[in-house]
Parts: C-alpha cells; structure tokens; sequence
C-alpha cells in the first residue's frame, strides 16, 4: 500500500511540475512578445524622426533651388511643394499605421501563448490527476472468484481427487 502513496505522490510532483512549467513559459512568452512590440515601438519612432528629416532636407532643397534660379515660391512651385508634402504624409501615415499593426500583432501573439500555456497546464493538471486516480484503484479491492470454480468445487481437477 505504501508503494501506491508513494506513486499517487509523485506523480502528484510531476504534474505540477508540468503544470508550473507551462504556465512559466506563457509568461516569458507574453514578456518577450512585450518587449519586442516596445523595441518595434522605439525602432518606428526612429525611422519616422529620419523620414522628417530627409522630407525637409527635399523640401529646403528645392526651395533653394527655386530661389537661386529667380523664381519666387509663390503660385506653381508652392502648390507642387505642397502636394509633395502632403503625399509625404500620407505615406509617413500609412507606415505609422502598418507599423502599429504589426505592434499590436505581437501583442495579441503574446497573449494568445499565455492563454495556450494556461490551457496546456490545465490539460497536464486533468491528465495528472486522471494518472493519480488510476493509481488509486488497487487491483485488490476489487472482488473476483478464481477462475475454473463452480459453487466452491477444487480448481486442480481430477487429480485432486486422490
């Protein structure tokens, strides 16, 4: 009897173990997701701070160029500075967006793998205690007549009869 404490112990340790583990693991995996949608964030922030930068570089260049070849930055010019800029925009907002996108795609990968980590555990946790419960059923306790007995006769035949 103290073999099955003993296993029903055990494998109680394993499980939650397993148990333990997996739900750890979510966890990082929901911290990393995290970090790298906040890296992606900083990453974003950079790039857009450089596409201002070489969108006014463009746009002092050719108010430069305008102003050295004597012509004035009204009426033609100035709408075509401003269609570009505006075009700009749009892109720097369509890339803002895409990048947000994809942000929020780590995100909610992040949270999907906790989840599934907290299902696994609860999966491991049933099994374990399925395992715990079949361990618990001694072969002993259940009550059987030894086979090739009818109503209390000898099971060695004809031979006992010597």
């Amino acid at each position: 009897m103290s073999w099955v404490i003993t296993a029903i112990a055990l494998s109680a340790a394993g499980t939650a173990t397993s148990v333990y583990g997996q739900v750890q693991a979510g966890k990082a995996q929901e911290a990393q997701m995290k970090e790298q949608a906040k890296q992606e964030e900083f990453a974003a922030q950079s790039q857009e701070l450089q596409r201002r930068q070489e969108l006014n570089r463009a746009l002092a260049a050719n108010v430069a160029a305008l102003s050295t070849a004597g012509i004035s930055g009204e009426g033609t010019p100035a709408s075509l500075a401003l269609e570009s800029a505006k075009q700009a925009g749009l892109s720097e907002m369509t890339i803002d967006l895409s990048e947000r996108l994809r942000r929020a795609s780590l995100l909610r990968q992040g949270a999907a793998a906790k989840q599934t980590a907290y299902i696994g555990a609860a999966s491991s946790l049933l099994s374990g205690a399925g395992n715990i419960a079949a361990l618990g059923i001694s072969p002993d306790s259940s009550p059987s007549k030894p086979s090739g007995t009818k109503g209390g006769g000898s099971t060695t035949g004809t031979m006992g009869r010597f």
